[in-house]
């Protein structure tokens, strides 16, 4: 194996999966806010406008990530259950920063067994 090329050990993440780490890391950080920040100044300082602006936000947050979480899992053809992983790391506190450092192990997992995507498969 020459240096110009890659094992799946360290070839680096496509934009996709990429996008979807960050997507998660940044609903995970709004699921926090929203329980952490948010909910406390509604019950605590009768502020419920918070939780509407940061709420909303969240939601729109969510259905993104999962959309994403979709399409990463369609294109490199990975089990239905590491779509299921995601969603419910989701909803769980702190999940989608689990499920972030499984995800670069997945993406190289599907290189290893050499499946390729349906992009690919056009060439």
């Amino acid at each position: 194996m020459s240096e110009a090329q890659e094992s799946p050990d360290t070839a680096p993440l496509p934009a996709a999966v990429s996008g979807l780490r960050i997507t998660g890391l940044i609903e995970g950080t709004s699921t926090l806010v929203l329980f952490g920040i948010a909910m406390p100044l509604k019950y605590l300082a009768d502020m419920p406008m918070a939780v509407t602006i940061v709420g909303s936000v969240h939601g729109l947050l969510f259905v993104i990530y999962i959309l994403w979480a979709w399409m990463v899992v369609a294109r490199y053809r990975w089990p239905f259950l590491r779509f299921v992983t995601m969603a419910i790391g989701a909803v769980i506190p702190f999940g989608p920063f689990i499920v972030d450092r499984w995800i670069p192990g997945w993406y190289r997992s599907s290189l290893a067994q050499d499946r390729p995507a349906p992009s690919e498969m056009a060439n």
